[in-house]
């Protein structure tokens, strides 16, 4: 089986940091700092251009930015090519190099030189790429120098190309030949690389040739590509190759671009070269000048992902650098045993001493064995090893822990952040996760939002009023709130020079486009700041703005730690948020955590529905609609569950007045946004006919109620019921008015009263209209004036104080409202008329019209009606189809009429008659009334005036005056008026019928729901209506004007539609409405795991986990079979060998030496594991017995590179004959104090080792150390290196370590605990050019007793006390220190000595105020123990003693 490597490049050790809104610099590459969504805008941007125009761009930018690389001297190689030719040094023939390469003679017998022989010119290879017979799909490719710099390839890629900078870099590497790979492994390999690459947006970057490893990820891509939908996006595979490999690359070369080159894939004919894959996306190929030479792009390819590792990538306020995983696959004994025949002893050594500091290292190797541990997926062995890796970087505690969830967000892997991050090995504070949920939020990843609020993460913490800002400044800009805010502020007044600058986009722009939405019913969510109350809503720490680069998100939080919020409900806030981006998901998890979640949702059904009205995308709209359907069902869903278990707090919350959604009430959201399904539900109309019937019984007969109305004496007895016992059982007056003030007497008072005043009217117009008004024609003046000052009352009734305009906005978008209005208008009109003399009887024909108008207001009276009021809907819309069916009726009535009167009459001049022959006979022949003369059969000069002279006849058609018969010609007519009726009485007639009959269906099906939603504005009507009918309810008006105007008792609405409930009250309702609604959710979740379709799915996932399982144990039983087939062989042979070795003994004649005796046979390996692994285990630990940092072939500071030691050549006992370390001693400033530089014996002669030489203990904690040539040797063995390094002497440097540590305790003083163990702190420095933090200790002066570097920290007054804390110290270490400045010659030795404060004492706090660093460059903290600290890991290794002294956790 073959495995595959992982190894995570140390290149993404700062990886996930916090980054700034605005970036000054740039580096070399323009626009790195992008995000992801500004290189899509910028992409969309560019496909503006017509594609000719970025073509021409780009052949004016490679030629001059990308060089290739050509042999420019002809040096005849000793070599020939393939077929057998003249090859140069380069690879090429002679035909394929310039003319000026072939002319100069005298270079020809030169020896060739890269460097001097080969020149870079502007590439001539670039463009897109198509492959001949393949797919269609379409590449990019260029050619390249090999020294092209990586900055400029990657400004080409991202800019010109068109890629979005990756969260992730996937090198690919392995077997460039072709190799067989097991069927599962190949399946698994392939699934999971290319969902790695599809879920966190990654490169993918091979050696883009059709063999081996590169030949497997292309086959990836390309099932990946046909399995996908296109919203999936596309798998982004770079591959780079040699151009000097590449077969058929002819076809490439097109001086200024192929748009498209075709590329021929021959792999019969390749030779030793190689095709490229079909299945990659991009390729850049490298160019040396040379043929045939493979590993040419190596470097570059090293370079290049290096310098992408090194870019930042930001999304969302946070910045990631961008990760890079090396995917290793396949390679084995095959591989070293090349190896070991091509390469010297030397570099055998060399690789040796390599592969074992990279084995070493194993927090960057990861090695996956299908089926072996759990693991059976690619994906997320490649994520867990970039996690593994990131901790071993300068990330501690907090830090690296908050950087792996960087790491988890931007690749948008919330199963990977559940196992690896959200565990038991480390409790996150809510405050920890602020910075991160912006993140997630901005970039859309819902299910790590609802991770985060699974992990304890508050929204009424993180939501404060600069998160909300920062929010809706990165506004999705494609979404169409985000251009109705830009209006907003466009249409804003510019501020004065003088005032402060502030953001462009502030919160109370934000409430504008949301009373936009939310209607006018609605108050501003987000008042305008004053300037006084401006400064309590910015941050505490003055002049912090959100665009300011330096300013973090991280220290945005930090910093507003004690701001109180200035909203009143964040979860409010952060749903309005993704509800106008249309986040379905998002949105859902967020409404779940609201406490008003009926209004919530009635409000998301509003907004979404407004937004749909001015979204121009097709589909963005019927997604909004769908998703206000949802919100619809929701707040129907929590209704119905409070109101099952109790109605009289369910309609309480109808009409609670919510502080959080602009004082609105969840009845007028619900009416707002047309919501017909909530409004008609049984509960709400209960509630309505309640409110219908005011303090009356619902019980009451209807014919009870219009009895007591025409005898109300009968109110004193028994027949009318009411709802309060206390007005059941007293009769005196109060029983009278609580009669008459319920709707539903003052809707048949009313009735009855405009049927008297119809019915007076008619009688006015039809019997006593008399040139003087007589008394029943005053009293139907009295009559309308009473219905004037009701309209105006009605107008001007404002309880919400929205204001005179906005009352008569919501006034006039009533059609009743303008009905009545026009009626009243035209009465005046009449009754002007009426009032002249000379104008009475056109006064009594306009009063006659307004007594139809006066007739139609009847309709909406008896929508009331559960059996008249949905047929008046009907009709309402039937009266729609008739318009739109009589612009279609007009113009056939038209064309016919016109034609028919061109033929028959000549030159109509009166236009009474023109219009009686055009439209009037045409409309009525439609009903069966036949125009004479038509077909000239009733021709008759008696009917007709032939000069058209009199009045009353029509002007008679084209005739022959003498015959006196008609000359038109009478078969046209005829034909006509067939075509005629044949269109409009069967095609249009059964056209309407049609349309009749179709919106009846379609509103027949709603008709319930629309008339109980309308029926809402009725009921509120005559619920606020003076109980008097007109005329008497003049009386009503004047009581009125007295209350408003002169004694100003301002209006307030009927607490029965509106009701502000005590704050306790309205807790309480609210706590109750939040508990019905985890009821409802889990309801919803039990419904939909019930769901056929959801079963079926759960029994598949099953069915597929089982047969996994099968799977692995199949797998794991044959591995163990085999490694104990393996044993066994192992023993045998071994056996064998030692019965041979005894027989050979036997017939010697002797017992034999020590020497060939072999060795005894290991233990059987035990079942499950892997005996590879463990002797791989066991020899790591062998050589970890070595000094391993005094072996780093790199020397700190200096240039100098070690001689490679590999783990068995260490000992001064084993023989290593090539073994030549170079001698380095590096110059000191306090040249007294340190040994001569250089490798002269006789400075160095005067030395005495093994002794205290002078001021210098050259005595050694582990004895006597050998002397040779003058030098002393490490006694722990080589290093690569002679000399004195950078150390002070030669022989061992003593050195003294304090470790001061105290208990690590919380805020109330009592001491933190970690898996049972108390948790310890120590005290360490840092310098700022070091790399990890060290323990306070070092080399000592001559004659003192405290190190150097704990005297720079420490205060002079301070230093006695210290020592008396060392020598009462306890001693947890002396010996060697394994340190990276060690050398053959000089080291490093030890004492570590213990310091610990079990309490809180005065000498703690005294050493913590005298804690102070001279140098600025010298940092000091107390720092949690904890085996990932940062720290040098020697100095980890004496923590460690420490806290397993005091049993503290480590």
């Amino acid at each position: 089986m073959e495995p595959a490597a992982l190894k995570a490049g140390s290149m993404q050790e700062d990886g996930f940091r916090v980054q700034p809104r605005r970036v000054a610099d740039l580096g070399r590459v323009p626009s790195l700092q992008r995000s992801s969504s500004s290189l899509c805008r910028s992409r969309r941007s560019q496909y503006a251009f017509s594609s000719c125009e970025k073509q021409e761009n780009l052949s004016s930018w490679i030629p001059e930015n990308i060089k290739k690389k050509e042999c420019m001297y002809f040096v005849e190689s000793s070599k020939l090519s393939d077929a057998g030719k003249v090859v140069c040094e380069c690879g090429y023939t002679r035909e394929q190099h310039l003319e000026e390469a072939i002319r100069p003679q005298a270079f020809q017998g030169n020896e060739w030189d890269p460097k001097k022989h080969v020149q870079e010119m502007p590439t001539d290879a670039f463009g897109d790429i198509v492959f001949t017979g393949l797919s269609q799909k379409v590449g990019k490719y260029v050619r390249l120098s090999q020294d092209t710099p990586s900055s400029v390839t990657y400004q080409l890629m991202t800019q010109h190309w068109g890629l979005d900078v990756p969260n992730l870099l996937i090198s690919v590497t392995g077997g460039a030949k072709d190799f067989n790979m097991k069927p599962r492994l190949k399946s698994v390999f392939r699934r999971g690389l290319v969902k790695v690459a599809q879920t966190t947006g990654a490169w993918i970057i091979t050696g883009g040739s059709h063999t081996g490893v590169m030949k497997q990820v292309g086959e990836a891509v390309r099932d990946f590509s046909l399995s996908s939908s296109c919203s999936e996006g596309e798998v982004v595979t770079i591959g780079i190759a040699t151009w000097g490999t590449v077969h058929n690359r002819e076809g490439l070369v097109h001086p200024m671009g192929g748009f498209p080159a075709e590329y021929i894939m021959d792999e019969e004919g390749q030779g030793h070269l190689t095709c490229l894959d079909s299945n990659h996306s991009h390729f850049i190929l490298v160019d040396d000048g040379t043929h045939g030479r493979y590993g040419v792009e190596i470097p570059l390819r090293s370079k290049l992902e290096k310098f992408i590792s090194e870019q930042t990538k930001e999304r969302g306020g946070v910045a990631i650098k961008i990760p890079i995983v090396c995917v290793v696959l396949e390679g084995g004994p095959g591989t070293l045993h090349e190896m070991f025949e091509t390469f010297t002893e030397g570099t055998i050594v060399e690789w040796t001493k390599k592969i074992q500091d990279i084995v070493r290292r194993r927090q960057l190797l990861t090695i996956f064995r299908e089926g072996k541990d759990g693991q059976q997926d690619v994906d997320v062995a490649i994520l867990q090893a970039l996690l593994k890796a990131s901790r071993s970087h300068d990330h501690f505690g907090h830090e690296n822990w908050d950087h792996q969830l960087k790491l988890a967000v931007a690749w948008n892997r919330v199963d990977i952040a559940r196992s690896e991050i959200f565990t038991d090995e480390r409790q996150w504070k809510p405050s920890e996760l602020h910075p991160m949920m912006t993140a997630a939020l901005i970039s859309n990843k819902p299910e790590f939002v609802k991770l985060f609020l699974e992990n304890g993460l508050r929204l009424k913490e993180f939501v404060t009023w600069d998160t909300l800002l920062y929010l809706y400044k990165n506004l999705d800009p494609s979404c169409l709130f985000h251009c109705k805010l830009q209006k907003v502020l466009a249409e804003e007044p510019e501020r004065v020079a003088c005032a402060p600058a502030l953001p462009a986009v502030q919160m109370h722009h934000v409430a504008q486009v949301l009373r936009e939405l939310l209607g006018d019913s609605t108050q501003l969510l987000y008042p305008r700041p004053r300037s006084s109350d401006r400064p309590r809503l910015l941050l505490p720490v003055p002049h912090i703005k959100l665009n300011v680069q330096g300013v973090s998100l991280r220290s945005l939080y930090k910093r507003s730690s004690g701001q109180v919020a200035f909203t009143m409900d964040p979860v409010r806030d952060l749903l309005i948020w993704a509800i106008v981006q249309n986040r379905r998901e998002l949105a859902e998890i967020i409404w779940a955590q609201s406490q008003d979640c009926i209004a919530a949702a009635l409000a998301c059904s509003k907004i979404l529905k407004e937004l749909s009205k001015e979204e121009e995308d097709t589909d963005s709209s019927e997604e909004m609609l769908a998703l206000a359907d949802q919100y619809e069902l929701r707040a129907i869903g929590v209704f119905t569950e409070c109101y099952r278990k109790d109605e009289e707090r369910a309609q309480k919350l109808l009409t609670r007045v919510s502080e959080a959604w602009g004082k609105t009430t969840c009845l007028q959201l619900a009416l707002e946004a047309k919501d017909m399904k909530f409004v008609s539900h049984g509960g709400i109309q209960a509630f309505l006919t309640k409110v219908w019937w005011g303090q009356l019984s619902v019980d009451n007969g209807l014919w009870r109620v219009i009895l007591c109305m025409l005898a109300f004496p009968l109110l004193t007895t028994g027949l009318i019921s009411f709802r309060d016992r206390r007005l059941q059982a007293v009769r005196g007056l109060a029983r009278v008015r609580a009669f008459f003030n319920a709707p539903v007497v003052i809707f048949h008072l009313n009735i009855l009263s405009y049927f008297s005043f119809l019915c007076l009217f008619a009688y006015v117009l039809m019997v006593d209209f008399q040139p003087s008004p007589s008394w029943c024609e005053r009293l139907i003046y009295l009559w309308l004036f009473s219905l004037v000052c009701e309209e105006l009352r009605q107008l001007l009734y404002d309880p919400d104080e929205c204001g005179l305009v906005k009352m008569a906005l919501l006034y006039f978008s009533d059609f009743w409202n303008k009905l009545d209005i026009a009626a009243i208008l035209l009465f005046i009109a009449g009754l002007t008329c009426r009032l002249i003399p000379g104008l009475l009887y056109p006064g009594r024909i306009v009063l006659s019209l307004d007594f139809i108008m006066f007739c139609l207001r009847l309709m909406h009276i008896f929508t009331i009606s559960k059996t008249l009021g949905p047929k008046i809907i009907i009709v309402k819309r039937m009266m729609k189809d008739v318009f739109f069916f009589l612009f279609l009726l007009a113009v056939w009535v038209v064309s016919f009429g016109v034609a028919k009167q061109a033929i028959l009459i000549h030159n109509e001049s009166r236009v009474d008659w023109i219009f009686r022959g055009v439209v009037y006979q045409s409309y009525l022949t439609i009903f069966g009334q036949m125009p004479a003369y038509i077909d000239g059969v009733n021709f008759s000069l008696d009917q007709c005036s032939p000069n058209g002279t009199d009045p009353y006849k029509p002007k008679c058609p084209e005739s022959d005056a003498t015959r006196h018969r008609p000359i038109f010609p009478e078969w046209l007519t005829v034909i006509l008026l067939c075509l005629y009726l044949l269109f409009t009485n069967i095609l249009l007639l059964n056209l309407l019928i049609a349309m009749f009959n179709y919106t009846f269906q379609q509103v027949q099906e709603h008709t319930d729901q629309i008339w109980k939603f309308q029926r809402h504005d009725l009921i509120e009507e005559y619920q606020g209506r003076p109980p008097a009918p007109p005329p008497f309810i003049l009386l009503s008006h004047l009581h009125l004007f007295i209350k408003r105007v002169i004694l100003k008792i301002p209006a307030k609405r009927h607490k029965q539609l509106k009701n502000k409930l005590e704050k306790n009250e309205e807790a309480a309702l609210l706590s109750w409405e939040i508990y019905l609604k985890e009821n409802y959710l889990q309801n919803q979740q039990y419904q939909q795991k019930q769901r056929t379709e959801q079963k079926i799915q759960d029994i598949s996932n099953r069915v597929d986990t089982m047969v996994d399982l099968l799977e692995m144990d199949r797998l794991k039983g044959s591995g163990s079979m085999e490694q104990r087939l393996a044993s066994l062989e192992r023993q045998v042979a071994q056996t064998t060998r030692a019965l041979h070795w005894v027989v050979k003994t036997l017939r010697d004649s002797g017992f034999g030496s020590d020497e060939g005796a072999p060795s005894l046979a290991s233990q059987p390996a035990s079942e499950g594991q892997d005996p590879e692994l463990d002797g791989r285990q066991k020899a790591e630990d062998l050589g970890d017995a070595h000094h391993v940092n005094a072996r780093h072939l790199l020397y700190p500071n200096s240039p100098i590179v070690r001689f490679p030691v590999p783990n068995e050549k260490v000992p001064w006992e084993t023989e290593f004959l090539i073994y030549n370390p170079p001698f380095y001693s590096a110059e000191r400033k306090d040249k007294d104090l340190v040994d001569p530089v250089g490798n002269a014996l006789d400075p160095l002669s005067r030395i005495t080792y093994n002794a205290v030489d002078g001021p210098t203990d050259r005595r050694s904690f582990h004895g006597s150390y050998a002397v040779q040539d003058g030098f002393p040797l490490n006694p722990m063995g080589r290093t690569g290196l002679r000399g004195r390094g950078a150390l002070c002497c030669f022989g061992p440097n003593h050195t003294l370590q304090p470790v001061v540590t105290r208990w690590r305790r919380n805020q109330d003083g009592a001491i933190c605990r970690k898996s049972i163990k108390k948790v310890l702190e120590v005290l360490v420095v840092k310098h700022v050019l070091a790399e990890h933090w060290a323990l306070p200790g070092g080399s000592r002066e001559p004659g003192e007793m405290l190190p150097r570097k704990l005297k720079q920290v420490l205060q002079r007054e301070f230093w006695p006390s210290f020592e008396n804390l060392l020598l009462q110290g306890t001693e947890v270490y002396k010996g060697y220190v394994d340190d990276p400045r060690n050398t053959d010659n000089a080291w490093i030795e030890t004492v570590a000595i213990s310091v610990h404060f079990p309490d809180q004492s005065d000498e703690l706090k005294r050493l913590n105020s005298h804690l102070h660093t001279c140098d600025p460059g010298m940092s000091v903290r107390w720092q949690v123990v904890d085996k990932r600290i940062s720290l040098y890991a020697n100095h980890k290794a004496i923590l460690q003693k420490v806290a397993t002294l005091f049993g503290a956790y480590y």
